[in-house]
Order: C-alpha cells, then sequence, then structure tokens
C-alpha cells in the first residue's frame, strides 16, 4: 500500500494539495510512519478559494504550513471514529469541529465527500473545502 503523499499523488484530484505540500516542505513528514488522518480537499475544493490565494500562500510558506497542518491529525481516524467526535486536535495546534448530525459529516465547513482512503502510514478523507483556520 502507498503512503499519504503517494495515495494523494495517484488519485489524481489533489494536484493542488500535493504541490503546496511540496511547497511547504511536508512530503518527508506525510511519508514518516505516522499514523495521521488527512483531511484532503480536492483540486475542485481550491478553486473555490479567492483568485489568487493559492499563489499568495505558495509564496508565504509559514501561512501555507499553518493550513496544511490545521488538515492533519495525528493518529489513524477513520469515519466510524469521527462520529463519535465533535471536534479533534490539529498538528497546526488548533481544533476542527466535527458534526456528524446529519447523516454525512461536516469537518468545520467542508463536507466529507470520501471518507476512509487508506494509506499506509494513516488515512485521508476527502473534503469538498479548504480548511482556514481561525
Amino acid at each position: 500500500m502507498a503512503d499519504i503523499v503517494d495515495t494523494a499523488v495517484s488519485t489524481g484530484s489533489f494536484n493542488t494539495l500535493v504541490a503546496a505540500v511540496q511547497a511547504a516542505g511536508l512530503v518527508d513528514t506525510l511519508k514518516s510512519p505516522g499514523p495521521f488522518t488527512v483531511f484532503a480537499p480536492t483540486d475542485e475544493a481550491f478553486s473555490k478559494l479567492p483568485s489568487g490565494t493559492v499563489d499568495a500562500l505558495l509564496q508565504d510558506i509559514p501561512q501555507l504550513t499553518k493550513i496544511l497542518t490545521y488538515h492533519v491529525v495525528s493518529g489513524k481516524v477513520l469515519a466510524s471514529d469521527v462520529v463519535n467526535l465533535d471536534s479533534a486536535p490539529t498538528v497546526e495546534g488548533s481544533s476542527i469541529k466535527i458534526d456528524a448530525s446529519n447523516g454525512g459529516v461536516k469537518i468545520n465547513d467542508a463536507t466529507v465527500v470520501t471518507a476512509d482512503v487508506e494509506a499506509d502510514n494513516g488515512v485521508i478523507h476527502v473534503i469538498d473545502t479548504v480548511l482556514i483556520p481561525a
């Protein structure tokens, strides 16, 4: 099985996320044993950001790193675990809100569109919106 980075690359719908992870120097971290849970925004999610946001973030590595690490939770948290939580601490340092009350799962304002994409060092949950720390 592939690690989180290779899994994201092979999927083909995370090109912006992978480029951002590379720019922020987080590839080695996300290839390490982990385990990690990554709430991964699709390319379409990144395209919802205001024009120029992604390019600006690629020039501001500290802010980019803060946003990316806000999408990562230490440990392997599967969908069956997520539904029992109302928040989770992120690697960035603050917590994300989890709401599984309406049949689906929302992480802050993002909806989980595909859960439990397994990787050998954790799990990816695909989300439709980029999470921005407060």
